[in-house]
């Protein structure tokens, strides 16, 4: 009789001990452009420290993302890599207006492998980025539809050289995968964005885009429109403090608002 008591008197308080908090209970789903994968992810990190809410992050080209949230994708957030595809999604009412930020900037570089005898190379008016590449490719990401490809793109139609680079470019689905072709050797040179640079051991910075060759890189974040995550409210006000801002900082990118506490 004792033992039946203890062994009821143990599973109440099993029971009792089983639900978790609210924010252990939550989490959302943050749709992000391929370029934000490491900074962000320690953003998330942090971010579940603080609140113990998950974070499930979908890493792609900002197009992609913005197609599939288009076509019921359940996600809460959309971080796009460019103004033009969160403009699209504003237009096609994908996310809500009131919740969007450009949070963040990034520069667009030229690289080449490691081992490549490249180095300083002056990027201004008719630099001769063909001859650069020699009998070998560049690599980008999609000038059509890739936020980092179109402003590559514009770079070197700014600088008078897309005639002739156009023929040598090795287009990739992503950002990250045009950064993968450099770094692997198969191409000899790859335009992408200073932060991606930074994490790839393979490949070096050899010259940077001016600032008026291209549109400035930009990054709005806002809850998708189909979102009724409560936790999203809490998630864009943490990438806005001080502490994220450091993890953004440390990856180079350049914060764009001033941080709140």
């Amino acid at each position: 009789m004792f033992a039946r008591l203890a062994f009821f008197f143990s599973l109440f308080a099993v029971l009792a001990g089983a639900p978790q908090s609210a924010a252990a209970q939550q989490s959302l789903t943050v749709f992000a452009a391929a370029s934000l994968r490491n900074a962000l992810d320690d953003v998330d990190a942090a971010f579940t420290r603080a609140t113990g809410i998950k974070v499930t992050a979908s890493y792609a080209a900002t197009s992609a993302l913005a197609k599939q949230i288009e076509q019921g994708a359940p996600a809460d957030v959309f971080a796009s890599a460019d103004l033009k595809w969160m403009d699209y999604a504003t237009e096609h009412k994908l996310i809500k207006p009131e919740t969007r930020v450009n949070l963040l900037g990034n520069r667009l570089v030229l690289i080449a492998p490691k081992a490549s005898k490249l180095d300083h190379v002056a990027i201004d008016k008719g630099f001769d980025i063909a001859k650069l590449a020699g009998d070998a490719r560049i690599a980008v990401a999609d000038v059509k539809a890739v936020p980092a490809g179109r402003y590559a793109k514009a770079a070197l139609t700014a600088l008078g050289v897309w005639a002739a680079a156009e023929p040598k470019l090795a287009q990739a689905e992503n950002v990250r995968a045009a950064l993968a072709y450099v770094a692997r050797g198969e191409t000899a040179l790859g335009i992408v964005y200073e932060t991606d640079a930074k994490i790839e051991p393979g490949v070096k910075i050899v010259g940077i885009f001016p600032e008026s060759s291209h549109p400035p890189v930009t990054y709005p974040l806002a809850e998708t429109s189909a979102s009724k995550n409560p936790a999203v409210a809490r998630y864009l006000h943490f990438l806005r403090t001080g502490a994220a801002k450091t993890i953004f900082d440390k990856y180079g990118f350049s914060y764009l608002i001033r941080p709140v506490s």
